[in-house]
């Protein structure tokens, strides 16, 4: 009798602590936060299982629409004021200086807090050379802000806060994202307050449109403006999918075409700079060009598979491992490779200082070559890249 009264007790424990934990999970998720762990650096940040991502696909019961993934997302979003594009001139902070030569330039834009602690996620372009960073939360506070550090080839930027306590956002699943699915965009257009805009995803895996040096966007018809860059695109459930970056406009304002970087992309970078100050990737010192039929077969190729090696790095890794201009480079690292797209996330994935393998077609014969993965040198910023072309 014993035994079975100490069962029914252990039973009755373990039903009272499943309940507790689904309402937290459900009206509280930010108590029940993961800590992710940067070079000694704890970032609190909260995620949800793939599985547990509810599927983007319509109202919530009971005729809520999309008011319970707004009010679950939208205290984490933060509008972000900038001022003083840094001046080369000493005077530039001297009362007479401004008199005369008027503010500094000022901008606006968004970011979305992903730790308690303070940190925030934004795009580069909405803080890169700016002296003074200033974040509004939605709550109406005030709190200055520094750039822990910047990528300007991803176009994502990482900030700081002195505060505690604060609403970050839950990070989703960005891979389990399906065309059709719904999402909200959430930031500060045109500097007019916070504001929620609705759509569906409209693509994925967006590249080749020349605004980052990585790109893989999701493309949605969600309202995006100017002001909503670095703000949060996130699925019914409120959690994060991704942060809105550019739009597609011939006019100034939302024409139906936005893109936004994912959330796997951006929470990689953030990592990165947090612990290191940088982003590390792979650099191997090539130039590549996309393969086409035409261009195969005036070079006697048997099909437009891999990416043609246009030009090698003298003194770089590609050159040291025996790349030749002419190599047509099918997989990098057992990763196969199609355009130059491809390519380069494949070789940025490559960690620095080790050896990686080519694979690569040599006047019709394969190759199997050993490169040593060098650092790809750091990007001060997108007009200082030079061409599209450059080694990879």
């Amino acid at each position: 009798m014993t035994l079975r009264r100490v069962w029914l007790v252990f039973s009755q424990a373990v039903t009272v602590a499943l309940a507790v934990v689904f309402v937290l999970a459900t009206l509280q998720p930010q108590w029940l936060a993961g800590r992710s762990t940067a070079g000694g650096v704890a970032v609190m940040v909260q995620s949800v299982a793939p599985a547990a991502v509810p599927a983007a696909s319509g109202a919530y019961p009971g005729g809520q629409g999309h008011a319970a993934a707004a009010r679950r997302a939208a205290p984490s979003v933060v509008s972000v004021l900038t001022q003083g594009a840094v001046s080369r001139s000493p005077h530039a902070g001297e009362p007479w200086f401004r008199r005369y030569f008027g503010e500094p330039e000022s901008g606006m834009g968004s970011a979305v807090i992903v730790s308690p602690d303070g940190y925030l996620l934004t795009n580069n372009h909405v803080v890169e050379g700016m002296a003074r960073i200033e974040v509004v939360l939605a709550d109406g506070r005030r709190l200055p802000a520094r750039a822990v550090g910047t990528d300007p080839e991803s176009d994502l930027a990482v900030l700081k806060v002195e505060a505690q306590g604060l609403p970050a956002i839950t990070f989703g699943d960005a891979a389990a994202l399906q065309v059709g699915d719904v999402v909200l965009a959430i930031g500060n257009p045109f500097n007019v307050g916070q504001t929620v805009t609705a759509g569906i995803v409209s693509a994925l895996g967006r590249s080749g449109l020349g605004l980052n040096t990585f790109e893989n966007f999701i493309q949605t018809d969600a309202a995006i403006n100017p002001g909503n860059s670095g703000g949060a695109l996130v699925d019914a459930g409120g959690h994060l999918m991704g942060i809105n970056t550019a739009i597609y406009s011939r006019s100034g304002g939302s024409m139906g075409i936005g893109f936004a970087i994912p959330v796997g992309t951006a929470r990689q970078v953030m990592e990165g700079l947090i612990r290191d100050g940088v982003v590390k990737r792979g650099w191997i010192g090539v130039q590549p060009s996309d393969l086409t039929p035409e261009r195969a077969s005036a070079l006697g190729l048997p099909s437009a598979d891999g990416v043609l090696i246009t030009g090698v790095l003298q003194d770089g890794p590609a050159n040291a491992a025996g790349v030749r201009p002419g190599d047509v480079v099918l997989s990098v690292a057992g990763r196969r490779v199609a355009n130059t797209s491809q390519l380069l996330d494949a070789v940025a994935a490559l960690e620095p200082r080790r050896p990686a393998t080519l694979s690569v077609l040599r006047e019709g014969k394969a190759l199997d070559l050993t490169v040593q993965v060098a650092q790809r040198p750091r990007v001060v910023s997108r007009a200082a890249e030079g061409e599209p072309d450059e080694p990879r």
